[in-house]
């Protein structure tokens, strides 16, 4: 058990001397409190010593009782460590993280010099509360960004992410006890009215006005990858007499160079294509090398966005009569995802198709789109309760 005892001051020298200092300032007018009298002492889980002076003895007994169970139950923090700076520990945040991409930690920089170190850089990681957190949110909500624009849900969702994981890095750190950024209401994001849900001969139309690209737009229709990790597949990630494409890096644009990197989440994954859909793609793959890619621009390397959707992808929409759709090669993850659950694929299967960090995120995206059941489950009772009742009312035979 921790040790944590009081002591009287009232023999000590130095708080004699700041008796006799404020007995001085009281008589000429002086409204100060004495000095406390009663210090509580104790030693962190660092081995050093701490000290806090009280000045009554009820005072000091509840301050002893509250370290006693913070030491007792490991959620102490030493008072002086949640003095630091929020900007320090979002810059020991950013430095730690090893995991993500490139890009991913620029756009966590960017948005940490945009929206989090201007207003809580100075605050003491220590003093940020809840309602401070919730009346941030709301600036965020009802503030132009820095482009001048309204923030998306979206964008504000991330920065409330970024400042949680610095807060977090901070009580891993043991600089405060509990963060206070969660639960916090945060605007609905209107991705889910945006999304769209090819059937499979808007599909098939769309991709045969596509030309040269016919089987790369049936790759994002029918898989549900990224467009990213679409065009970093290699010939030798494909294995068509398993119906498997694996995906294990992606392209990034990084101030308008591609960057080969690692899968958004690292979630390394293998995609099942339709069988009809893989004999489509060995003339692709058949006789090249395997660090080749798969698909290419038309002068040869890795496939750019901006390009893409300029030479090839807006005539395909307008081809296909789709252009009230406001569709996007990303959208077509959505396509995937409505064709797979229509298909019967449970949510864990959906899941590993997109690279989803958690079952529960494939859920809140497209949890709607699978049946309900409901009917199913009723009817089962139904027929279980049918059999329970025609047994207890069934006529008893003469007992012999």
């Amino acid at each position: 058990m921790a040790r944590v005892w009081i002591e009287d001051r009232a023999n000590h020298a130095d708080y004699q001397a700041a008796m006799e200092k404020w007995q001085a300032a009281k008589r000429e007018g002086s409204k100060r409190q004495p000095p406390g009298r009663w210090r509580v002492r104790w030693y962190g889980p660092d081995g050093l010593p701490k000290a806090k002076t009280c000045r009554t003895v009820p005072q000091a007994e509840a301050e002893q009782q509250a370290l006693l169970q913070k030491l007792d139950k490991g959620s102490y923090r030493d008072p002086q460590s949640g003095k630091a700076a929020v900007r320090l520990v979002a810059d020991e945040w950013h430095g730690s993280l090893r995991k993500q991409g490139r890009r991913t930690k620029d756009d966590y920089r960017e948005l940490l010099d945009l929206y989090v170190i201007p207003k809580w850089g100075d605050w003491q990681v220590g003093a940020v509360q809840w309602a401070d957190v919730s009346e941030w949110v709301n600036e965020l909500c009802n503030t132009p960004g820095a482009r001048g624009r309204p923030l998306s849900p979206s964008r504000i969702a991330k920065t409330y992410y970024v400042l949680s994981s610095v807060m977090k890095h901070a009580v891993r750190t043991h600089r405060i006890a509990n963060s206070p950024v969660h639960d916090h209401d945060l605007p609905r994001s209107a991705d889910e009215d945006d999304h769209v849900y090819l059937t499979h001969e808007q599909l098939e139309t769309l991709a045969d006005h596509a030309g040269r690209y016919q089987t790369f737009v049936r790759t994002l229709g029918y898989t549900g990858i990224r467009w990213g990790e679409a065009i970093a597949i290699k010939v030798g990630r494909t294995r068509l007499d398993d119906r498997r494409v694996r995906i294990l890096q992606a392209y990034s644009d990084i101030d308008g160079h591609l960057e080969l990197g690692p899968v958004k989440n690292h979630e390394k994954r293998s995609v099942p294509i339709p069988r009809s859909f893989a004999d489509e793609l060995r003339p692709l793959v058949a006789g090249r090398h395997r660090d080749e890619l798969v698909f290419t621009a038309p002068e040869g390397g890795p496939m750019r966005y901006p390009n893409f959707r300029r030479r090839d992808w807006d005539k395909a929409v307008k081809a296909a009569a789709l252009t009230g759709l406001s569709l996007t090669p990303h959208k077509l993850r959505h396509t995937a995802a409505s064709l797979a659950i229509a298909a019967g694929a449970d949510v864990k299967v959906v899941q590993t198709m997109l690279g989803h960090k958690s079952a529960a995120m494939t859920l809140d995206v497209y949890g709607h789109l699978w049946p309900d059941r409901l009917d199913e489950v009723a009817d089962v009772l139904d027929a279980g309760r049918t059999a329970a009742l025609a047994k207890l009312r069934a006529p008893v035979g003469p007992v012999d």
